[in-house]
């Protein structure tokens, strides 16, 4: 039960970094989520938003990041 406690505590920190960052994005000004590339389908009583080169960006960014994080723990 302890394990299950320290995970618990480890995904509400990871939660709360994570919103805090997409806090700091949004405080910026960065158009993530408004990039060319991006889908939007707006009809009169209907909307669709599919953010493909944001996502793709923000893969690539997350992969550099953690990989150099792995590689700077492994040493």
């Amino acid at each position: 039960m302890i394990n299950f406690a320290r995970y618990l505590i480890l995904a509400g920190v990871v939660l709360i970094v994570a919103g805090g960052l997409v806090y700091i994005v949004a405080r910026t000004g960065l158009p993530l989520g408004r990039l060319p590339g991006d889908i939007r389908i707006e009809r009169d009583n209907f909307s669709c938003f599919f953010p493909l080169v944001t996502s793709i960006l923000l893969s690539i960014v997350l992969t550099v990041v953690l990989n150099i994080i792995v590689r700077l723990l492994n040493k």
